[in-house]
């Protein structure tokens, strides 16, 4: 044997290394609903053995509350088509509770995008019971049409309609960069046709830098108190991470390159 060995490159600790995963508290949201959405699973517990596996993030359901506002705040911006030709695409849906929220605004479609076969079946079982709720309820509203789609945010084909893409930070910008190409070479010559909802926007300094994407706003979109009592509870489970009771969020429109003020 030889005397020389290499030596193991030691990755940096990140702080999403060090999250715990959680099944409680369960949110109010799925205790009124019947739904699974809840808790947080941590990057580890989502490998599929994929490549891009070192860049998920986590899974843990956005606020109802803080989607809700986001998605009003969009529609102030003047979105250059009516809410009813928007297929609204959730990449990294996890459990589903975004796509689900969702489906309560007049989305021409709602898709979730999930790598994870286990989290796309929980997704999957609660678009079920959400659907049949709307269903047999007669004093339900309706709900736009949802999908779940067990495939990679990169390989999927974008939809050939105006889309708004949620990005709840389910990727770190190795992926996000390869995601914006695709958009930009899926979207060449449709200026206006894609805008992008970004949650917890930890890159977004690489969107406002874009030369094709304009931002539109950015700033804290504060949780109800029913969402922030949530949070505080499931956060304090966590010693790397506390709740502010806001989350920091972004929108942008594609625009292609040229057009950016």
């Amino acid at each position: 044997m030889s005397s020389k060995t290499k030596s193991k490159k030691i990755l940096p600790i990140r702080p999403r290394d060090l999250l715990k995963p959680t099944a409680t508290p369960i949110h109010p949201f799925d205790q009124v609903h019947g739904t699974d959405t809840s808790g947080l699973v941590p990057a580890r517990d989502l490998v599929t053995g994929h490549p891009n596996d070192e860049h998920v993030t986590a899974y843990y359901g956005v606020a109802p509350s803080i989607l809700r506002s986001l998605v009003d705040r969009w529609r102030e911006t003047s979105p250059p088509h009516h809410i009813t030709d928007y297929t609204f695409l959730d990449l990294g849906a996890g459990k589903g509770r975004a796509v689900l929220l969702a489906s309560e605004f007049p989305f021409r479609k709602v898709v979730g995008v999930e790598l994870n076969p286990a989290m796309a079946a929980i997704a999957e079982a609660n678009v079920a019971i959400w659907r049949h709720a709307h269903t047999d309820d007669p004093t339900a509203a309706a709900i736009a049409p949802v999908e779940i789609v067990l495939d990679d945010a990169l390989n999927l084909p974008l939809p050939p309609t105006p889309t708004l893409i949620f990005l709840f930070h389910p990727f770190e910008d190795p992926v996000l960069k390869v995601l914006l190409r695709r958009v930009e070479t899926a979207f060449i010559g449709r200026p206006g046709d894609l805008d992008i909802l970004y949650v917890n926007a930890e890159h977004g300094p690489l969107l406002n830098r874009h030369p094709a994407f304009r931002l539109l706003w950015q700033g804290p979109v504060p949780m109800s108190t029913e969402d922030h009592t949530a949070d505080l509870e499931a956060i304090a489970q966590q010693e790397e991470y506390g709740s502010t009771g806001d989350e920091l969020c972004a929108i942008y429109r594609y625009v292609g390159r040229g057009n950016k003020p």
